[in-house]
């Protein structure tokens, strides 16, 4: 989208669907499929360091608690997969490739603190 002057101007996605997505349900696994329709413009299968991305996670680490709903700071690559600062956790957590349900969703700096207000976490104990 462009201003009156020829300028792009970023749109807050995930602002435009808030009121929706928390109205709609409290269900993590409804609010993360709206949050996906949300952002399917952009997606990719590889992460950039230093970018935002959410996406559907299968842990596969017996006895451990993870987040299926990952909303990440990306940190680095490795052949296994990739580090990312979990904003659910708040601590850093290791992903492996095989593990990815799908695409990483990209999200935008100013996109943060909207998904942040969306409960949309959903913490599994991996049995």
């Amino acid at each position: 989208m462009t201003d009156s002057f020829g300028f792009d101007i970023e749109i807050n996605r995930v602002e435009t669907y808030l009121s929706e997505l928390n109205n709609a349900t409290n269900d993590p696994e409804e609010m993360m499929l709206e949050i996906m329709e949300t952002l399917k413009d952009t997606v990719t299968p590889i992460p950039e360091v230093g970018k935002f991305y959410t996406f559907v996670y299968n842990a596969k680490t017996p006895n451990k608690t993870y987040d299926q709903h990952p909303l990440v700071a990306c940190t680095s690559l490795e052949r296994w997969g990739f580090k990312g600062l979990n904003y659910h956790w708040r601590k850093s957590r290791n992903y492996t490739w095989e593990e990815l349900t799908g695409q990483l969703y990209i999200v935008q700096y100013d996109e943060l603190e909207a998904l942040l207000a969306i409960p949309y976490a959903k913490f599994i104990l991996n049995n």
